[in-house]
């Protein structure tokens, strides 16, 4: 199962940590999803999310506040003696040392942040939801090409990586070659990077390994890039119909989202890069509401109407 270390998400997010003697490196996040314990801390725990973080804002905490110190106790230690990742205060809140003494006595690492309980929560959902997200790796060159994340796939040696370079030359970025990770971090929305190890690199058969980096600079390079189009190199097959007129979007399917799809021939003479970046600002065109094939087809219905009219 995916998961993540509290020690992560401590460094990540910038919060406090008002117990350093539990070691957060054995705390393990798995859920990228929050609970706030307001009914908990009544006493109700009927479908308590407890594998979730728990957050704690200023209404939690002033309702803790209201109850006698013995309540107080009580309810807390009822609420954090179940099994529970962690407890982040938010909004300037600071757990009281009754608190954090049940906190050390059950093991629950209790952290603060001072951003308000609305902005922590939009920030660490989004953030949790991309380190869990469900991942594959596919054999592939990922280039951001004019803001789109463009995926070019096809057999070993077919020359993505060399059109991956030429792209870089031309100004655009590199996420990954030869291996993409891609993470699902919404229904709509697949995000592509590179393995640690390899980030960066592009191997050339030939020549080896080069750094993008080091030799083009780190304005050549990304981290991380959303996946908006994908396209296939293969071979020439003179036998085989292509599709010419682009009136039907083609789809591949990565971990249950669909992406725009195009079968791109290979034979010599052709520019890969200056094709690829055409199908980029294609793509984009069409997000923008254009369709040069539909605007085609238009125009020859009217023609043949106008001419049947006459």
């Amino acid at each position: 199962m995916k998961y993540i270390t509290l020690s992560k998400l401590v460094e990540a997010l910038d919060l406090r940590n008002m117990t350093p003697e539990i070691d957060t490196d054995e705390c393990r996040i798995t859920i990228p999803e929050i609970n706030r314990p307001a009914l908990q801390l009544t006493g109700y725990f009927e479908h308590f999310a407890n594998e979730r973080v728990q957050i704690i804002g200023y209404v939690e905490f002033t309702y803790l506040q209201h109850l006698e110190l013995e309540e107080r106790k009580a309810a807390y230690e009822a609420f954090i003696s179940k099994e529970i990742p962690c407890v982040i205060f938010t909004t300037l809140t600071k757990p009281g040392p009754e608190l954090l003494e049940l906190a050390r006595k059950y093991g629950v690492p209790t952290l603060c942040t001072d951003k308000s309980t609305s902005a922590f929560t939009a920030e660490i959902i989004r953030w949790m939801g991309v380190e869990l997200a469900p991942t594959i790796s596919i054999h592939g060159v990922l280039v951001d090409v004019f803001g789109e994340g463009v995926l070019i796939m096809g057999e070993s040696g077919i020359g993505k990586s060399e059109a991956a370079l030429e792209l870089i030359k031309r100004g655009h970025r590199l996420i990954s070659d030869d291996v993409v990770e891609i993470s699902k971090v919404s229904d709509v929305t697949l995000v592509g990077t590179a393995p640690d190890i390899t980030r960066h690199f592009i191997e050339l058969r030939g020549i080896g390994i080069i750094d993008v980096k080091m030799l083009y600079g780190v304005e050549c390079v990304e981290n991380t890039h959303s996946i908006d189009l994908v396209i296939k190199l293969e071979e020439w097959d003179r036998d085989k119909e292509y599709d010419r007129l682009g009136l039907e979007e083609e789809y591949t399917e990565f971990l249950g989202n669909k992406v725009v799809c195009h079968s791109l021939p290979i034979r010599p003479g052709r520019n890969l890069a200056i094709i690829v970046e055409t199908a980029a600002v294609n793509h984009r065109q069409k997000k923008m509401g254009y369709n040069a094939a539909q605007e085609l087809y238009k125009r020859v219905q009217e023609n043949l109407a106008r001419k049947r009219g006459e």
